[in-house]
C-alpha cells in the first residue's frame, strides 16, 4: 500500500513497456531514498533482484516523525530480532531474497553508522548468513565487509567510507560524476561497484578534466549551488517540508 506499492506499480509498468529482462531489476537510493528502497526490497523481495542502500535506515524502524528523526541519530534502534521480524512479517515471499549493498560514511552526521549495521542484521536473517563477515578487504582505499550465503555469493556487503560525511561516494578522478550537494568525491565510486556487483557494466564515463583546467559553471548551476550551501543541513530542511504539510509543529 502506499508509495511502496505505488513504486511497486511503476516498476511493473515501466517492466512492461520496455520489455524488461523480470530477473534484473534493482533499486537503489540515498538517505530518504535509502529507506524507501529498503521498504521497497522488503516488501517486494520478489520483485528485485537486488539493492543497494546509501546511508539509509532498517526497514520499519520507525513508524513517526520523531522516531525518524531518533534513529538518524542512532538512538532507539529495534533490537535484532525486531528488526528481522519486521522484514519476514512485511511480505509472504520465501526465497530467493535480492543481494543487499549498504554503503555509509564513517563520518555521517546525519544519518548515523549504527543504521548501516542495522539494516545487515535485518537482512542477515532471510540470507542465512553468518553474524561476522565472511570476507573482509579493502576497496579502493576503503573497507568492504561481505556475509556469504550457503551456495557462496557474497548476499550481503557493507562499504564503510572512510571521513565521509552524509551523501554518495563518487570517483571524480576516473571519470565517474561530478561533485555536488551529497554527491561526494572519496575516491569511491558507489555507482560503479553497484553496477558491477549487479552484472551491469561497463558504463560509460565522462571524461575526467585535465590537470589544471578551469570550466567555470553556468550561473543557474553557480546559483543553484550557492543555494544548496545556504540550505545544506537536511534535517532542517525535512523540518520545514513537514511544518508546511501540517505534520510538525
Amino acid at each position: 500500500q502506499g508509495e511502496v506499492h505505488s513504486i511497486r506499480q511503476m516498476v511493473e509498468a515501466i517492466i512492461v513497456e520496455y520489455g524488461i529482462d523480470r530477473r534484473r531489476v534493482y533499486i537503489t537510493g540515498l538517505s530518504a531514498g535509502g529507506a524507501m528502497a529498503n521498504a521497497a526490497l522488503c516488501a517486494y523481495p520478489d520483485i528485485f533482484a537486488g539493492g543497494a542502500i546509501i546511508a539509509g535506515l532498517p526497514f520499519a524502524a520507525a513508524t513517526t516523525v520523531p522516531e525518524a528523526f531518533d534513529r538518524m541519530r542512532g538512538h532507539g534502534i529495534p533490537d535484532v530480532e525486531s528488526l528481522r521480524s519486521r522484514l519476514s512479517g512485511a511480505s509472504p515471499h520465501a526465497g530467493p531474497w535480492p543481494t543487499i549493498s549498504v554503503w555509509h560514511g564513517t563520518n555521517d552526521r546525519t544519518v548515523a553508522e549504527a543504521n548501516a549495521k542495522a539494516i545487515i542484521a535485518q537482512w542477515s536473517g532471510v540470507h542465512g548468513v553468518p553474524s561476522n563477515p565472511s570476507s573482509v578487504e579493502t576497496v579502493d582505499g576503503h573497507k568492504r565487509l561481505a556475509w556469504r550465503d550457503r551456495s557462496g555469493r557474497d548476499a550481503i556487503e557493507l562499504y564503510l567510507i572512510e571521513g565521509m560525511g552524509h551523501g554518495t561516494p563518487l570517483k571524480v578522478a576516473a571519470g565517474y560524476g561530478h561533485t555536488a550537494p551529497y554527491m561526494l568525491d572519496v575516491g569511491i565510486s558507489s555507482t560503479l561497484h553497484i553496477a558491477r556487483s549487479w552484472g551491469l557494466t561497463p558504463l560509460s564515463r565522462r571524461q575526467p578534466e585535465k590537470a589544471g583546467s578551469v570550466n567555470p559553471a553556468p550561473p543557474h548551476q553557480a546559483a543553484h549551488r550557492s543555494q544548496w550551501d545556504r540550505r545544506a543541513d537536511i534535517q532542517a530542511v525535512i523540518e520545514r517540508a513537514l511544518r508546511s504539510a501540517g505534520l510538525m509543529r
